[in-house]
């Protein structure tokens, strides 16, 4: 593409990335410290079609040299072909365009490597580890399975991530909140205390882990050796690194 991908893109090229062209049409400043950024898809959902959790790796410049993150789609419509993406801001050049960018401005993007299959049997209850990274992954998992219950451990960083929208159904959905506190210790000795009991009481649970690289790999670990849970009904992926 005209910018080039460098590496990158070549090495997503080889394992057939398909490339796209996102327009921005407007963004919206959630709290401080989050932003979401609602655009046009460039064709993608149309070509690619809509599942929870589908992301996208964005290309951004950093020092002159091409960048990618991958970036949850927000309320995907493709009947309109447009969507959302929200940035939980800190200092870098994704966040640092997302705080500039104006409606007419153009983003690329790559496809590749996104997916998410319903486990069989369905989940009696979702157990959802994440924060504001993957909020919008909670939020799409929430939103795509509505009848099962779940319980949501959403690590919190600044104060202004309590105000976050997490769509809760108050009948079927229980949010614990965890103060981050040394690099991620706080919410792994949470969801330790807290787990094992939720397992016992369900058939069929899921577990959907996607916070900071160390602690996901933490506590996939733990939940697969340590409670013995099939690699079916765990889902880990880390979504940033501190």
């Amino acid at each position: 593409m005209g910018q080039g991908h460098g590496w990158e893109g070549v090495v997503l090229k080889l394992f057939r990335g398909k490339d796209f062209t996102f327009t921005v049409t407007g963004a919206e400043q959630v709290t401080e410290h989050y932003r979401r950024v609602c655009m046009t898809d460039g064709g993608l959902l149309a070509a690619a079609g809509v599942h929870p959790t589908m992301w996208v790796r964005l290309w951004f410049r950093d020092g002159g040299r091409p960048h990618q993150r991958g970036y949850t789609l927000v309320d995907p419509d493709p009947e309109t072909g447009t969507f959302s993406v929200e940035f939980a801001l800190h200092d870098g050049p994704a966040c640092d365009w997302a705080r500039s960018c104006v409606p007419g401005d153009t983003i690329e993007a790559t496809l590749q490597g996104t997916g998410f299959t319903v486990p069989d049997p369905a989940p009696s209850r979702l157990l959802l580890i994440g924060d504001p990274a993957s909020l919008p992954a909670i939020n799409s998992l929430l939103d795509a399975l509505p009848g099962i219950p779940a319980t949501v451990w959403f690590e919190t960083t600044h104060p202004d991530h309590d105000e976050l929208p997490v769509r809760l159904d108050a009948d079927r959905h229980e949010l614990r909140r965890v103060p981050r506190r040394d690099r991620g210790a706080g919410l792994v000795e949470r969801v330790r205390a807290d787990l094992p009991a939720l397992l016992a009481a369900e058939p069929h649970p899921y577990v959907w882990i996607a916070c900071d690289t160390a602690t996901t790999r933490t506590l996939a670990a733990y939940t697969r050796k340590e409670l013995g849970l099939a690699k079916d009904r765990v889902h880990a992926l880390g979504y940033w690194r501190p």
